[in-house]
């Protein structure tokens, strides 16, 4: 099995690509080891010293590591830890583990808004996203402020704000023009 690595604009997350899928639908977000005890794939990562957060796509995992820690020291156990997964034949997610759909749900007289907010996103913001080892799903909308949260390579990421504001805020309100700001949450 050969594993290949993808720097990501994050500079503690690295994107890792098994040459396999990981998910078949959705994503996972693991921000802590103890969210990543509902995955065996998750908790092997988490089991390398200065792992702080894991993110599962279609094809693809990225590893937060802590400041602290160099990507030297512990990307050889990373690689290492998803090989072994991969080789064990264990399942990616715990038994009856939901892989998360995306965006939250939404009802109420803006649901239209809302509906185009999303599909603007599942198509144009998501995928390339998905490309630097991240995600942005909705979380809500409220007087004309879209609230979107970061997963992945995308949370923390020094230019994650210029993505909010300068890409994803402007395509947006071009389309709707009920939108006058995004935001980013933390979930």
């Amino acid at each position: 099995m050969f594993i290949q690595t993808e720097s990501t604009p994050n500079p503690a997350t690295l994107k890792f690509l098994p040459g396999q899928t990981v998910l078949e639908v959705g994503t996972a977000d693991f921000p802590t080891s103890e969210a990543g005890a509902k995955s065996p794939l998750a908790a092997r990562i988490f089991a390398v010293d200065g792992v702080e957060a894991v993110f599962f796509g279609n094809d693809f995992v990225t590893v937060t590591k802590a400041d602290a820690v160099e990507w030297d020291h512990i990307k050889p156990a990373i690689l290492g830890a998803v090989m072994e997964h991969y080789q064990s034949g264990a399942p990616v997610m715990g038994e009856g583990q939901k892989m998360d759909s995306g965006h939250a749900e939404h009802s109420g007289e803006d649901s239209e808004i809302v509906g185009q907010i999303k599909q603007l996103l599942d198509t144009r913001v998501r995928p390339a996203v998905a490309q630097d080892g991240g995600d942005i799903t909705f979380h809500g909308f409220d007087r004309g402020v879209v609230y979107l949260h970061m997963q992945g390579a995308c949370a923390g990421c020094p230019s994650s704000t210029l993505t909010l504001k300068m890409g994803i805020e402007n395509l947006l309100r071009h389309y709707i023009p009920e939108v006058t700001e995004v935001r980013p949450v933390a979930v």
